[in-house]
């Protein structure tokens, strides 16, 4: 059974979390912008700055992800917390 609708804590709880969440993406582009600049500043490889950028994509697919499950329980009535952090595997390459 899903959670009680209007319940103020636990919205402001699910509010919290997805603003953790949403700061971690905005850290993970901020991470993607400082390697770009490291490359042109000739600080990184293309290849160091490849591997570095995928593993960044990678983890904004997993926050991406976790935040659509999360937002899809609650507008569903059931509790976002239950919500997981799927593998890389399984969320590498969804679409925005």
């Amino acid at each position: 059974m899903g959670k009680p609708q209007n319940d103020p804590v636990a919205d402001e709880r699910e509010h919290r979390a997805q603003t953790q969440i949403l700061g971690r993406v905005q850290q993970l582009v901020e991470d993607e912008h400082r390697l770009r600049a490291r490359l042109s500043e000739g600080e990184l490889s293309s290849d160091e700055e490849n591997a570095a950028l995928a593993d960044v994509e990678r983890e904004l697919d997993q926050c991406w992800d976790l935040l659509r499950q999360r937002r899809a329980a609650q507008e569903a009535g059931e509790d976002p917390s239950r919500a997981r952090v799927r593998p890389q595997t399984e969320v590498e390459g969804y679409l925005s």
